[in-house]
C-alpha cells in the first residue's frame, strides 16, 4: 500500500552544522522545537554529513538513503538530498538538506498540507491521462485511499453512464458503484459494497442531498448511525464497518450536471474530516471531475461506435449443405478497436456460395459506417448473380461516389464457390491473396490477377480467376491484421499462416485452425482489427443433380420435359413434378427461340428445388408488362408463368453465356 511522504528542510554551513530548520523537521526529528539549531546533522540524520560535505566541496547535488530517527522513538527510511548553495557569507548558510520520510499511517490524516500534495500534486497527475472509466475510478480510489480516507468509493449517475438509462423515478435516481478501495485488508467490504451494483438512496439522506444540491455533505456515523444504515441497506456487516466512522460525501460536477459523487469514510482511529479537508477534498473533486467526463465522454462515444459495427457485421452465414464454413473476427487494441473490416458467405442458388472478405483502409465510425455500405452493396450483387469480377467494379465505382464526399477506400477478396462442378471463381481488389489448403498437399497462396483497392481506380477492369478445387480443399480468406502488425514483416505473418495450414490442415476443425491462426496476435497492443473465414468446400452428392445437353430444335422441349419428370419420380417429387415440367418447357423453348445453339439444362436438389437453362447468348431476357385489362402479351408468357409458379428467379452470366434459373421450395 502506498504511504504519504513527508518533505523535511534543514539549513547547515559547510561543516554540518544545522543553522535553520522548518518547523515539520523539528517537529518530527526532535522533541524540543529548538533542540536541531547548532546541532550537527550526523546527530539528527546518522551519515548525512557526508554526502553533505561533497556536495559543499563539489558544487553538485548528493542524494543518499539514511535511517532516521524520530522524536517519539521510531526508525524511518529517508531519502536526504543535499543543494549546495552559493554566494553566501563565511560560516553561514552552505547547503540545505531535504529529508523526505514516510508518514507513519496513524498520523497520515495531521498534516493538510502532506495530503493536498498527496492527492493534488503527486496522486492526480499520474491517472489524468486515462479514459477507461473503470481504470480512472480504480485509479481515482488509489489516490483517495490512504492519503486522505481509509474507505471510499466512487458512485456515478446511470442516466449518464448509459444513453438508454430510463429516467430517475419517484424514489430518486440510480447510481452506480464503479469502485471501491479500503486500506485494511478486511474482504468484508467487497461484499457490503460491490463493485458494480446500481443503488438509489432516498430523499433526506446525505447522499441524496449531496446529489441535488452539489454541495459537500459531512456525518458523524456513531454507533447507532451506523447499525441504522446496516438495517435499511439490510447488510449486516455495514454496522461495524462504518462504527464510529466520519463521513464525507464530495460531489462530481461537469457542465452536465451532478455526474456522481465520492463517498470518503474515516474510521475511529483517525481524525475525523474537519473544514480544512472539506476544501481540500472539493478541489480534490473538482479536479477529478474533469477526468471523469473525459472518460465518460469517451466510453459512450466507444460504446456507440462498438454498437454501430457489431450492428453492421453478420449475425450468421449461409452455405450450401456440404460447404462447411467457419468465421472470426477479433476486434483491435484499445487503441483502434473499431474498424472496417468484414466477411460474408452468402447461399446461392444452384448450391453455389459467395464468400467474402474486406477491410476498410482506417478505423472509427467512418470506417464501420463505409464498412456497412459495402457490406449491402456485398449482399445485392450477390443476389443479382453478377460475377466476381464484375462485382467489384460495381463496389469500386460505389467507393469513388463515395470518396467525392468523404475519401475512402478499401481491399476485398470476392470468391464464389460452384458445389455442382467443383470449379471456384476469384477476383480480388487490393486485397491478399486467399490461402488454399487441399488435402494431402502443401498450401499455398493463390495468384490472383491484381486490381487496385476499391475507391483507388485504374486503367483496367478487374479481372478473375476459375480453377477446380478436389473436394475437402480448404479456403482461407483473411484481413491485413492478421498477418502484419508494426513488429512483424508482412512476409513473416503469411509464413506463420502457411504452416498453420499445412499438411493435415483439410482433416482439422475448422475452429481449432482459426484459433491456431490468432495465436500470438492477442497481446499486440497496436492490433489492427482481424476478419477471417475459412471454409471447406465439398461437391454435393452426384445423385442430389442431373444435367443434361439439349440441341437447338423444338423437339428438345419435350425431351426436356420427360427427362426432368423421370428424374424428379427417382427424388420421389413427384408433386412438384407438374409445375417443374411447365417451367422447364417456357425456359427452354424461350433458349431455343432467342439464344439458338445448343442448351443446358441443370437439376439441382440442395436447399430448395433449382431448374437451370444454359444458353450462348448474354442478353438478359426481359419480362413485359401486362396490358391495361391484365391481359399477357404475345411473347413473354413464359417468364410471367415462371414468376407465378417459382419461389423466386433469375439470370446470370456464364463463361460462354448466360443461365435462367427458377427455384422451387422442396415439400
Amino acid at each position: 500500500m502506498e504511504s504519504s511522504t513527508r518533505i523535511l528542510i534543514l539549513g547547515t554551513d559547510s561543516s554540518g552544522r544545522i543553522l535553520q530548520s522548518e518547523r515539520n523537521a523539528a517537529a518530527v526529528l526532535s522533541a524540543n522545537p529548538d533542540g536541531l539549531l547548532g546541532a550537527c546533522i550526523d546527530e539528527v540524520i546518522p551519515g548525512a554529513r557526508e554526502p553533505l560535505l561533497e556536495a559543499v566541496k563539489h558544487g553538485r547535488e548528493r542524494t543518499a538513503m539514511l535511517a532516521v530517527e524520530t522524536s517519539g522513538g521510531a526508525t524511518l527510511d529517508a531519502v536526504v538530498t543535499v543543494h549546495p548553495m552559493y554566494g553566501g557569507e563565511p560560516g553561514g548558510l552552505a547547503a540545505l538538506a531535504v529529508i523526505r520520510v514516510p508518514v507513519p499511517l496513524a498520523d497520515r490524516f495531521v498534516d493538510p498540507a502532506v495530503i493536498r500534495r498527496a492527492l493534488l500534486d503527486d496522486g492526480l497527475p499520474r491517472i489524468g491521462s486515462t479514459l477507461d472509466l473503470e481504470l480512472l475510478a480504480r485509479g481515482l480510489m488509489d489516490v483517495l485511499i490512504p492519503h486522505f480516507c481509509n474507505s471510499g468509493a466512487l458512485m456515478l449517475l446511470e442516466s449518464h453512464l448509459d444513453a438508454e438509462e430510463a429516467p430517475a423515478g419517484p424514489t430518486g435516481p440510480p447510481l452506480r458503484r464503479m469502485a471501491i478501495g479500503f486500506d485494511d485488508g478486511d474482504p468484508a467490504w467487497d461484499a457490503a459494497f460491490p463493485t458494480g451494483e446500481s443503488v438509489i438512496y432516498p430523499a433526506g439522506t446525505p447522499y441524496a442531498r449531496c446529489m441535488e444540491a452539489g454541495e459537500p455533505e459531512l456525518t458523524a456515523l456513531g454507533g447507532e448511525g451506523a447499525a441504522r444504515l446496516a438495517e435499511v441497506w439490510h447488510r449486516p456487516p455495514v454496522a461495524d464497518l462504518l462504527k464510529g466512522s466520519s463521513l464525507l460525501l464530495l460531489p462530481i460536477m461537469s457542465a452536465a450536471g451532478v455526474l456522481g459523487l465520492f463517498v470518503c469514510v474515516r474510521n475511529a482511529a483517525h481524525r475525523p474530516f474537519d473544514r480544512y479537508d472539506i476544501e481540500i477534498g472539493m478541489e480534490f473533486a473538482a479536479r477529478a471531475s474533469g477526468y471523469v467526463e473525459s472518460a465518460r465522454q469517451y466510453s459512450l462515444e466507444r460504446a456507440t461506435a462498438l454498437t454501430l459495427q457489431r450492428s453492421l457485421l453478420p449475425t450468421g452465414l449461409s452455405a450450401p449443405s456440404p460447404i462447411e464454413v467457419h468465421h472470426r473476427y477479433l476486434p483491435g487494441s484499445r487503441l483502434i478497436e473499431v474498424g472496417g473490416d468484414w466477411y460474408e458467405s452468402i447461399a446461392l442458388p444452384g448450391a453455389r456460395v459467395a464468400l467474402v472478405v474486406g477491410d476498410v483502409a482506417g478505423h472509427g465510425v467512418k470506417a464501420a459506417v463505409t464498412m456497412g455500405r459495402l457490406r449491402t452493396s456485398i449482399q445485392t450483387l450477390a443476389e443479382l448473380d453478377l460475377p466476381p469480377a464484375e462485382a467489384l467494379e460495381r463496389l469500386d465505382s460505389l467507393m469513388r461516389t463515395l470518396g467525392d464526399r468523404e475519401p475512402h477506400f478499401a481491399t476485398c477478396a470476392y470468391v464464389v464457390y460452384d458445389a455442382v462442378s467443383g470449379r471456384c471463381e476469384v477476383a480480388s481488389a487490393g486485397h491478399l491473396p486467399p490461402l488454399l489448403a487441399p488435402p494431402g498437399a502443401a498450401s499455398h497462396f493463390l495468384a490472383v490477377p491484381p486490381a487496385p483497392p476499391l475507391g483507388v481506380g485504374g486503367d483496367g477492369p478487374i479481372v478473375s480467376r476459375e480453377f477446380t478445387v478436389e473436394d475437402g480443399t480448404l479456403l482461407f480468406l483473411y484481413t491485413d491484421g492478421l498477418v502484419e502488425n508494426r513488429a512483424r514483416d508482412i512476409d513473416d505473418g503469411l509464413a506463420r499462416l502457411q504452416r498453420t495450414f499445412g499438411p493435415g490442415a483439410a482433416s482439422r476443425p475448422l475452429r481449432d485452425l482459426c484459433q491456431d491462426a490468432l495465436d500470438g496476435v492477442y497481446d499486440d497492443q497496436h492490433r489492427d482489427d482481424i476478419a477471417m473465414l475459412v471454409a471447406r468446400l465439398c461437391r454435393i452428392p452426384e445423385d442430389h443433380h442431373a444435367t443434361w445437353e439439349l440441341p437447338a430444335e423444338p423437339a428438345a422441349v419435350r425431351r426436356a420435359r420427360g427427362l426432368v419428370r423421370d428424374r424428379l419420380a427417382g427424388w420421389g417429387l413427384d408433386e412438384l413434378a407438374d409445375s417443374t415440367v411447365l417451367m422447364v418447357s417456357e425456359l427452354v423453348t424461350n433458349a431455343i427461340r432467342h439464344a439458338g445453339g445448343r442448351v443446358g439444362l441443370r437439376l439441382v436438389r440442395e436447399g430448395g428445388l433449382v431448374c437451370e437453362v444454359f444458353d450462348s447468348s448474354d442478353g438478359r431476357p426481359r419480362v413485359r408488362p401486362q396490358d391495361d385489362e391484365g391481359d399477357m402479351p404475345e411473347t413473354g408468357r413464359g417468364l410471367h408463368v415462371v414468376g407465378r409458379l417459382a419461389q423466386r428467379w433469375g439470370v446470370r452470366r456464364t463463361a460462354d453465356g448466360k443461365s435462367v434459373w427458377c427455384e422451387q421450395e422442396l415439400p
